[in-house]
């Protein structure tokens, strides 16, 4: 198993360079179009990196957003008024989820990874 390069790293040159890498990377990050890296550049070990890392920060975030709306329906049923302040706050989360993607492209098409403590080391492990 590889080591996962450090924040800013230069990614390893493993496997052959795709021609279309950086619009590859770029899928790589808009939810379910992961999948189109995922299945169609199978021998890019950088897009495969970045194909996976999108994989596992959209199951994240379906796993986040699943979480907050039981939290909210549970603290709606029980204090209206938290369940309205934690509903405020959904717009909040979504932009800094869109933020961390756009990050994320930014960094990949530099030829980087932007590594996540506790989400990006599951990248690595498939």
């Amino acid at each position: 198993m590889s080591e996962p390069s450090p924040p800013g790293a230069a990614p390893s040159a493993g496997g052959a360079a795709s021609p279309n890498r950086t619009l590859m990377i770029v899928l790589a990050y808009l939810w379910i179009l992961f999948l189109v890296p995922l299945l169609v550049e199978k021998e890019d070990r950088e897009v495969q990196w970045h194909a996976k890392h999108g994989l596992v920060i959209t199951v994240a975030e379906i796993v986040f957003w699943l979480a907050v709306s039981i939290v909210n329906t549970m603290l709606s049923t029980v204090a209206p008024g938290l369940g309205c302040i934690v509903a405020m706050v959904f717009p909040t989360f979504a932009l800094a989820l869109v933020v961390l993607r756009v990050f994320c492209i930014v960094k990949g098409t530099a030829g980087q990874r932007l590594l996540i403590p506790g989400v990006s080391l599951y990248a690595d492990r498939f």
